[in-house]
């Protein structure tokens, strides 16, 4: 998700709680809780390897610029071609373990074939706060990797983790839809699956130079439809284990050019968030514009660590 753009909003500046050490003192969970993710850690050696990936068609290397977090806008009268509003993918049965009765959702960021649906994304859906588009193509990196397809791959390896530990997981999106769903529909969808935790998964569209993840959390947002009041505090304390998490299996480090240095930005301009009545956070796993960067986000093992941390970081939230 690129912070570049004409419509850009640019993030709503947070005042400092807890400062750099946020992170660090995250990532003390008890090393248990790494140890059996490890054992139960599936595939991810190879750069199109992964838990159960999906086909998916490609996007457009053309990325767009502005900041989104998609969903599908509600229409009275779908075309026959759309999926039905608000039909998540399904997790498979829950199998027994730790997270037994735990329902997560994963959010994909963008639509692989979103390039192919411009004027249906660029629609404006109501975020509580204003109006805003639909969804965006996402980013991509220098040589054509996208952030559609990084997002998606994520998604699979989370959910072969989480489901192994008893989780019910669904996908908001799993390429197999036309566009979207639009940023409205996605927090719906976590919203009535009654969700215990949500996490959307992303990555960065900044300049060469800017590195490193941040973990975005929503702020105290009251009007509309938007009511985000009751799940700030519960989505920090989420956001907070999934960075510490996400630092301790990576070993990447908080973004140099966006927060405090701490990996944790409030912003109260995406509606995935303030439409959220659930707790929720996005990750944006590095920025596809910096060489460095998009090396590591390109690799399969790498997005398999990456499954990793924000999944140990949810599994932590669950068990309190």
């Amino acid at each position: 998700m690129s912070y570049a753009g004409p419509d850009f909003e640019p993030p709503q500046p947070r005042r400092p709680r807890r400062g750099p050490l946020t992170v660090a003192l995250a990532a003390l969970v008890p090393g248990a809780l790494l140890g059996w993710l490890v054992y139960e850690t599936v595939g991810g050696s190879g750069d199109d390897g992964g838990s159960g990936q999906a086909s998916v068609r490609s996007s457009s290397p053309a990325a767009s610029s502005a900041p989104s977090d998609d969903a599908k806008e509600p229409s009275a009268s779908p075309k026959p071609s759309d999926p039905p509003p608000d039909s998540p993918s399904a997790s498979a049965p829950a199998a027994s373990g730790p997270l037994k009765g735990k329902v997560v959702v994963i959010d994909p960021g963008h639509n692989p074939s979103n390039f192919q649906h411009a004027s249906e994304i660029n629609r404006k859906v109501n975020i509580g706060t204003n109006w805003k588009e639909c969804d965006t193509t996402g980013t991509s990196t220098n040589d054509g990797y996208t952030e559609a397809k990084f997002t998606l791959d994520v998604a699979h390896r989370m959910r072969t983790l989480l489901e192994k530990q008893g989780a019910t997981v669904k996908l908001t999106q799993d390429g197999d839809r036309p566009y979207g769903p639009c940023v409205d529909e996605r927090a719906r969808i976590g919203n009535q699956a009654k969700a215990d935790a949500v996490v959307s998964i992303h990555a960065d569209g900044s300049g060469a130079g800017n590195r490193g993840f941040h973990v975005i959390l929503p702020g105290a947002v009251h009007a509309g439809a938007a009511d985000t009041r009751a799940i700030v505090g519960p989505s920090r304390d989420l956001g907070e284990r999934v960075a510490g998490r996400f630092v301790a299996v990576t070993g990447s480090a908080p973004s140099n050019y966006i927060g405090d240095g701490g990996g944790l930005v409030t912003r109260k301009d995406l509606g995935g968030l303030n439409l959220s009545t659930v707790p929720k956070v996005f990750i944006e796993c590095g920025n596809m514009r910096d060489s460095k960067d998009a090396a590591s986000l390109t690799s399969g093992a790498w997005r398999q660590k990456a499954a990793q941390g924000i999944s140990e970081g949810i599994v932590s939230f669950l068990r309190g």
